[in-house]
């Protein structure tokens, strides 16, 4: 799971470009998956606020009722979001580099 948060990164920057709708439907399913586990991971190490915006990104991303904001919105989403990712990758692995 060490670089599913790069994957899921660069899955919301391709969001930008334009893409078949079908894409887009796929992304917001994985990105969900992803994000329920790791608001459940994140839970069970003890950082509720992570596991909590974890939890409301599921949701948001979640494909069965969809949640319009707009491309513009979107697009501003998917890049936070994906610099949230590749921050708590950077992190991680900086943290793993220093303990060994």
């Amino acid at each position: 799971m060490k670089y599913i948060n790069l994957f899921v990164a660069s899955a919301l920057i391709i969001c930008l470009l334009p893409m078949p709708y079908g894409y887009y439907t796929i992304v917001r399913f994985v990105v969900m998956v992803v994000f329920i586990v790791y608001a459940f991971l994140y839970y069970e190490k003890k950082s509720i606020s992570l596991a909590f915006t974890f939890g409301t990104l599921a949701l948001l991303f979640q494909p069965f009722c969809k949640i319009t904001l707009g491309k513009g919105l979107w697009n501003i989403v998917d890049i936070v979001v994906a610099f949230l990712l590749a921050f708590l990758w950077y992190k991680e692995n900086n943290n793993d580099s220093k303990t060994e």
